[in-house]
C-alpha cells in the first residue's frame, strides 16, 4: 500500500516492524505509534550495542538471544532492520512500514543529529552522537544497496505494510494517525 491510500495504523496488528536506512526516522516513528497504540516499542540498536560504549556491538549470539526474546512476546513495535535476524522477525509481524528517505536526507539529518546534543529517541545508554566516517561511509555508500534490498522485500511480503517513500509521506502518516513525535 502506498502512503496516498489511507490505512488505518490498527490493520498493521500488534507487533509492527519499521524498516528502513540509517537516520530516515525509523525510531522517532516506532516509538510514536507505541505511544498511540500503547505497544511496547523496542529499538534494535539498543539491542545490538552494549549501553555505555561508544557504539560497541555486543556479541552476535547475545544480541540474537535477546532479539529473539522481543519478538517472542504477544505485542511490539521494533524499529530498525539488523538482516541477520530479519527472517524470524517478519515471521512474527502483523505488519510493516518501510521508510525509504533518500540518502541526501539522511545524511542531512546524521549530521544534524551529530549536532544536535540532545538524546535521541532510541539512542543507545550512554551513547555519544558524533560524526564517525564508518557511519557516512554506510549511509552514502551502502544504504543505496539495502534500499532496493528493502523495496524487494517489502513487495514480496503478504502482510499489511505501508510504504512510505518520501519525508512528504512521513509527515502524512504522521497526521493521518494522530501521532506526536
Amino acid at each position: 500500500m502506498q502512503a496516498s491510500q489511507a490505512m488505518p495504523l490498527a490493520e498493521l496488528g500488534e507487533r509492527i516492524c519499521v524498516l528502513g536506512p540509517s537516520n530516515s526516522g525509523k525510531s522517532t516513528l516506532a516509538d510514536a505509534i507505541a505511544r498511540k497504540r500503547g505497544l511496547p516499542v523496542v529499538h534494535l540498536d539498543q539491542l545490538h550495542h552494549l549501553p555505555d560504549t561508544d557504539w560497541q556491538p555486543r556479541p552476535f549470539d547475545e544480541f540474537v538471544a535477546l532479539h529473539d526474546r522481543a519478538i517472542a512476546a504477544e505485542r511490539w513495535v521494533i524499529d530498525g532492520n539488523y538482516t541477520r535476524c530479519m527472517p524470524q522477525r517478519l515471521r512474527r509481524a502483523t505488519g510493516l512500514i518501510l521508510l525509504d528517505v533518500p540518502v541526501s536526507l539522511s545524511l542531512l539529518r546524521y549530521v544534524r543529529r551529530t549536532r544536535a546534543g540532545s538524546r535521541r529517541v532510541g539512542a543507545i545508554a550512554g551513547g555519544r552522537e558524533r560524526i564517525s566516517w564508518d557511519m557516512l561511509h554506510h549511509i552514502a555508500l551502502v544504504t543505496p544497496g539495502n534500499r532496493k534490498r528493502y523495496l524487494a522485500l517489502y513487495r514480496d511480503l503478504e502482510l499489511p505494510k505501508l510504504h512510505l517513500p518520501s519525508a512528504r509521506a512521513i509527515e502524512a502518516c504522521y497526521r493521518d494517525w494522530g501521532l506526536q513525535r
